[in-house]
This record gives C-alpha cells, structure tokens and sequence, in this order.
C-alpha cells in the first residue's frame, strides 16, 4: 500500500533556513577570494616572466653589439636605454681587463628603474 506524502508540519518549511544560507554563501566567498589570490599570482609571475625574457634581449644585444664592432671596446662602464614593448630597461655595460691582454670581460647589467634583473657575461677578445 502507497502512502501519501506526509504533508510539512507547522512552523518547520522544506526550505533552507537562515544559518545554512549564511554558511553556504561564507564558503563560496572564501573559495572565490582563494581563486582571485591565485589569479593575482599567476599574473604577477607572467609579467615578471615577460621582464626577463626582454631584458635577457636587451643584455644579449649589447653583447653582441661588442663583439660585432671589429674592435676592442674601451674599458669602463656605459649605461644604454632599452625600451622594449612598456619596459623602460637600461643595459649597464662594464668591460674589465683580464689577465691577459688579448681579452676582455664585458658584464651586460639589466636594471629596470633601480632593480637589477638581468645579467650576462662575456668574454670579448681581439680578432
């Protein structure tokens, strides 16, 4: 024999109260708020990765810059701008003597405002 739906009883409705309301919309909000930090980090992360792979060109070309003059570069320190896309870089180039004469260590410095991000050595010798 089927029974009838029993019907709800007075002062006691089928619907959400109030509490579980208030504890569901509290999770969701801190799960939203643990989604926008991570967004917020991975964005950071690719923009620091940005900065470098353009300042890996800036340091890159000067270096090249060096060996393709056909001559020995002085010794000392010259600071060339490199803006690449909205990076405003700066290539801090210092050339140093070696040992031997026939040799020079040029350091390619990148600094973006007073930050160092990037650097990369060579060795820059008489052709």
């Amino acid at each position: 024999m089927m029974r009838a739906p029993s019907a709800p009883r007075p002062g006691h409705g089928s619907g959400f109260t109030l509490v579980e309301v208030l504890v569901a919309l509290g999770i969701v909000a801190m799960a939203l708020a643990a989604g926008l930090r991570a967004a917020g980090g991975l964005t950071r992360t690719a923009e620091r990765q940005a900065t470098l792979v353009l300042a890996q060109v800036c340091a890159e070309n000067e270096l090249v810059r060096l060996r393709l003059s056909r001559q020995m570069p002085g010794v000392g320190e010259q600071v060339v701008d490199c803006p690449q896309l909205q990076s405003a870089l700066r290539v801090e180039l210092i050339v140093r003597p070696t040992p031997n004469p026939n040799f020079l260590k040029a350091d390619a410095r990148v600094l973006q405002g007073s930050e160092a991000v990037w650097q990369l050595s060579t060795v820059v010798g008489r052709f």
